[in-house]
């Protein structure tokens, strides 16, 4: 057991002590009401966090005016008729002795007249290259009205009894419009040199701690770098950050990126850890209170060695307190061997919120869904035989073990892990082998009977008893009937990204989704030259915005090349035919074809218990091929279930 002794410090921020260095950062859950009003869900996902141990919780950003509201079920802070419920929100994370803070928002160009129900504004009627809507821009009695706003909300804040507030002037946000000559064009005093646009961030800070006294802490969040040509850099924001310090903000929490650099607000898992600690540790360089650094930071001595060496005060963990909350109570009490590491696929986090749906977590399915699924005991014990080990069995086993069952798994491999292993083989994708190492250590620790390189039959079923089966079979790649498809030349994506096959070097991958990009990605790294043939109009469709631009800009860098709208017609020896716009094409100089045409269930065992007197359920790939995601919160499902 190692203990991380800076993580688990205390600290203040202002006046505020807090229990530890780990902080809650927000995050848009799209759980609130559609008045903006708190409901049972949101005050249910942080409670957990705030008994999982974290010091300080920043809940979601919160919208101070009805224009500045970007997302549907986003929370606000917009009315007195919402104190009531942020009290009780703030009441049930103060019940669990965590500090809690509400971070005060508007969303500029950066949202759509569809959620606000009225026209957008910004500093300048210039469109965010991501939307589709010029703003408004505002006059300077708007500006008044919304320098006030953000003041009333803080009352608001304060009298619903949060610790502290948290301006949002990061991420391409209204407040960061102003700031930055990427959004602002003005040719009045809040437009021009840096001194002009920091007029109305600072008017809003002003108003901010006139409306809460002197003592009440402020946390100012930012962008330190938009990474976008012409946009904010350190060189501007070091200054910016000396001029907050002197207005009386207590802590800056350092982040980076607007909606057109996206990657930098919420890192897919081809960034490394801790990309953004180097702008915290310059932001730290300039002033005297605590810096907050961010940034898919999911390991915690990751975060210990940021502290040791004084890059910043405190380590703002945003998508890692989805993936387990239990987090920094895990670090109190040295049990680092059990923490559950965010992957960093996006999936179930900001790809479904800018879809406007609720989040989740692709490996955590109680995220968003506590009070559904309480991991209370079972009622009554019962001998679960759990048939295959990828992530739909090991987590149904996993959940099934917690509450109080007799589980045995078993996997017809020689290891654990399904299809978690092939994911992790594709470039820049090897943090999906944490999820794989923190369910095969769950398995230990709860007892699971593991027995691998065991095939179930029925009659196998039948010699084991058990009261309930699982099936967990997964998939198996789908194939075609086209002329050729059974030459020596022609191997599969699984195989290839396992290393099993021998490629030549000129390859043509059959299948535009994510597995055959992937597989492309994979071959051209290894310095094969590589041809997509997809049947659809663009390739990696089934990717996330986030993931997919980065998957799509290393296959442009990378030299691959696409043909869609075409459909594998024959394959030869050294070339590929295709049917595109009613013609056949040949496609020569192949040396090999890749099939990557999707999966099919592996249900063999499902059809044989059909009718056979066993009660069973069948989740996962082996019902219908689908994500992580779907395969976990299966395996959650049916653990609860039994």
């Amino acid at each position: 057991m190692r203990r991380l002794k800076l993580l688990a410090s205390p600290i203040k921020i202002g006046n505020l002590q807090l229990r530890n260095r780990m902080v809650m950062a927000p995050m848009v859950t799209n759980y609130a009401y559609d008045d903006g009003s708190v409901s049972d869900r949101l005050k249910a996902y942080h409670m957990e966090r705030a008994k999982g141990g974290v010091g300080l919780i920043i809940i979601e950003a919160a919208y101070v005016h009805s224009s500045g509201r970007g997302f549907q079920n986003q929370v606000g802070i917009c009315s007195d008729r919402l104190i009531p419920g942020l009290r009780a929100l703030v009441d049930a994370v103060h019940a669990h002795h965590a500090k809690i803070a509400i971070q005060l928002y508007h969303g500029g160009r950066q949202t759509t007249s569809a959620v606000t129900g009225q026209p957008i504004v910004a500093p300048s009627p210039i469109k965010d290259p991501t939307g589709a809507e010029v703003p408004k821009e505002l006059s300077k009695d708007e500006i008044s009205l919304l320098v006030q706003a953000f003041a009333e909300a803080a009352r608001r804040a304060k009298t619903a009894g949060f610790d502290a507030v948290e301006v949002h002037g990061a991420h391409g946000y209204l407040i960061n419009e102003f700031l930055s000559p990427y959004s602002n064009q003005r040719t009045d005093e809040y437009g021009g040199p840096l001194e002009n646009r920091m007029r109305f961030p600072l008017e809003v800070v002003r108003a901010v701690r006139r409306a809460l006294g002197p003592d009440f802490p402020v946390i100012y969040r930012m962008s330190a770098d938009e990474k976008v040509p012409g946009g904010l850099t350190l060189d501007e924001t070091k200054v910016f950050a000396e001029v907050l310090e002197k207005e009386g903000v207590n802590a800056i929490h350092v982040s980076a990126g607007v909606y057109t650099s996206a990657a930098w607000i919420i890192q897919p898992m081809y960034f490394p850890r801790a990309c953004l600690v180097d702008l915290a540790q310059t932001i730290k360089g300039v002033v005297q209170i605590p810096v907050i650094t961010v940034g898919r930071i999911n390991d915690p001595e990751v975060a210990e060695t940021i502290l040791a060496e004084k890059k910043a005060d405190l380590i703002a963990f945003g998508r890692e307190l989805l993936t387990d909350p239990e987090m920094p109570k895990k670090v109190m009490e040295g049990r680092l061997d059990e923490v559950r590491k965010c992957i960093a696929c996006c999936q179930a986090c900001i790809d479904e919120l800018f879809l406007n749906r609720t989040i989740g977590c692709t490996v955590n399915a109680r995220t968003g869904y506590e009070t559904q699924f309480p991991l209370s005991p079972a009622p009554r014990p019962r001998k679960v035989l759990v048939v295959g080990g990828g992530p739909a069995g090991m987590e149904a086993a996993r959940v099934a073990a917690l509450r109080g069952h007799r589980v045995t798994l078993w996997e017809k491999d020689g290891d654990l892990g399904g299809q978690l292993t092939l994911a992790a083989k594709s470039p820049g994708k090897g943090e999906i082998a944490t999820f794989k190492e923190f369910l095969v250590n769950q398995m230990k620790k709860l007892k699971v009977n593991v027995k691998l390189n065991k095939q179930a039959t029925l009659e196998a079923i039948r010699t084991e008893k058990p009261d309930i089966v699982i099936v967990a079979t997964g998939a198996k790649p789908a194939t075609l009937s086209v002329p050729g498809i059974d030459r020596g030349n022609v191997v599969g994506a699984w195989s290839v990204l396992m290393d099993s096959v021998e490629v030549g070097k000129r390859v043509a991958v059959i299948g535009g989704g994510l597995v055959g990009c992937e597989t492309a990605d994979y071959l051209a790294e290894k310095g094969h030259s590589v041809t997509i043939i997809e049947m659809l109009p663009r390739i990696a469709e089934d990717v996330g915005p986030l993931m997919g631009a980065i998957l799509l800009d290393r296959l442009n860098k990378a030299g691959v090349k696409t043909i869609t709208g075409a459909k594998l017609h024959s394959i030869d020896d050294n070339s590929v035919t295709v049917l595109k716009d009613g013609q056949t094409e040949n496609i020569p100089d192949i040396d090999s074809v890749v099939i990557a045409v999707g999966s099919v269930p592996e249900d063999t065992l499902a059809q044989e218990l059909e009718g056979s007197g066993i009660d069973y359920y069948v989740i996962g790939d082996a019902w219908k091929p689908r994500r992580i995601t779907h395969a976990v919160f299966e395996g959650m499902r049916v653990g609860h279930e039994l």
